[in-house]
């Protein structure tokens, strides 16, 4: 449940700050004259774009969450959010906290009200008016001792203001997980899944027992360097950057361009992890685009009647001279990979198709053509665990040979001192 911010909640409440030592998944946090903010890039990355696009997916708060330890019965966290509103297109609900205690799922709510960024894309403006903040209650959880987890909403800019409980609140120690640093896209970043546990990272790592770290920036996935960065700089023992869709959505590149930015961006990636499992994921099937090239664009006459959706705006005959299209991309990682790997046995490829392919797309087609729906999600989340994180064995997955998941590819256990 939501409701307004009471002025000290009451006796028996106690405020706890919030720190980095209580937050899980942000690369950096910004003290805001509200509250603090977390970010999923670094002060010095956002400095060098200033792209609205990136400044939204990076203030998104996907994969991060508060996590502590606690006898309480009932938590208060007061937050600012801010919520889109696309002109044209129906309300988006409101983003979705989740609950978990011990590892398993207790609760899921929401808070109203907030600042209002309103896009109209029709005409590439935006516009931001201020709100009132909310706060998120949970009660009846049990009296033992726990370890909480609130899942921020992935899709939902988020500043924290106050953290209160009915007991006192400690830092949860070390569980001796291995931390995943995961790269990718809007489907990485968690586009249409249900709640912030239910996008398909989140899924994998619970699956796994593996610690999230989750750079998915919605259209933002451009290998950009200063995103190559912000991985080597991050502390790993897993990496996975899944690449490609938003260069064909943007048609931001071409051929001749796009294999030595992999290049760059590997090696860039590799001078902080010389010998950390890497893993290179190219896109899962998106039939609008895998033989015909971008831009992608947004049919704004079905957005009134409930979409979005999306469509292709290239012609395949561009191919010929270095448009990219999925199926150029996947290759071109493919080819790559296997290059590169004769000097790294650490680095390896997993088809984007072993998560979704053309049997999947026949029983749970993207909604609007490019996004996984909940379902898909869980698809996506279940087979990444089970295909590489599962255990002690690496091997590269090729390009399936069916529409049906090929042989098991699976991150080794970290080497710990």
């Amino acid at each position: 449940m939501s409701r307004a911010p009471e002025s000290g909640s009451g006796s028996g409440w106690i405020t706890t700050p919030i720190t980095a030592g209580l937050l899980r998944g942000a690369l950096d946090l910004e003290r805001t004259e509200h509250g603090l903010l977390p970010h999923r890039l670094p002060a010095r990355a956002r400095a060098q774009c200033t792209d609205p696009q990136l400044a939204m997916a990076e203030s998104q708060p996907s994969g991060v969450r508060l996590v502590f330890r606690t006898r309480a019965t009932a938590v208060e966290l007061d937050t600012l959010p801010t919520k889109r509103v696309y002109v044209g297109a129906p309300p988006r609900p409101d983003g979705v906290y989740d609950l978990v205690v011990d590892g398993r799922p207790a609760g899921r709510a929401s808070v109203t009200g907030g600042a209002t960024l309103t896009v109209d894309m029709a005409a590439g403006t935006s516009r931001t008016e201020s709100g009132p903040p909310g706060t998120l209650r949970f009660t009846g959880l049990p009296g033992a001792v726990k370890d909480v987890e609130i899942w921020l909403p992935h899709n939902e800019t988020t500043e924290l203001l106050a953290l209160r409980t009915d007991a006192p609140v400690e830092p949860v120690p070390d569980r001796g997980r291995p931390t995943w640093l995961h790269h990718g896209s809007s489907i990485s970043h968690g586009s249409d899944a249900a709640s912030p546990t239910a996008i398909w990272p989140a899924l994998a790592a619970s699956l796994g027992g593996v610690e999230l770290i989750n750079l998915g920036l919605a259209g933002s996935a451009l290998l950009d360097p200063f995103t190559a960065r912000a991985l080597r700089d991050t502390p790993a023992d897993l990496i996975s950057v899944k690449i490609g869709i938003n260069l064909v959505n943007t048609d931001l590149m071409r051929l001749r361009a796009f294999a030595p930015a992999v290049h760059g961006f590997l090696d860039t990636v590799r001078e902080g992890h010389p010998s950390t499992p890497l893993l290179v994921v190219s896109p899962i099937l998106c039939p609008m685009h895998e033989d015909t090239p971008g831009p992608t664009a947004l049919d704004l006459d079905a957005i009134a009647d409930g979409g979005p959706l999306f469509q292709a705006m290239g012609d395949p005959a561009e191919v010929a001279t270095g448009k990219l299209t999925l199926r150029v991309i996947r290759a071109e990682l493919a080819r790559i990979v296997e290059q590169r790997a004769a000097d790294d046995p650490n680095l390896h490829h997993l088809d984007g198709r072993a998560l979704y392919n053309e049997a999947d797309w026949t029983e749970l087609p993207l909604p609007d053509g490019l996004h996984p729906d909940a379902a898909t999600h869980r698809l996506i989340g279940e087979r990444f665990a089970a295909l590489a994180l599962a255990s002690a064995a690496f091997t590269t997955v090729r390009p399936p040979t069916t529409v049906r998941p090929p042989t098991t590819v699976r991150f080794p256990p970290p080497v710990r001192p």
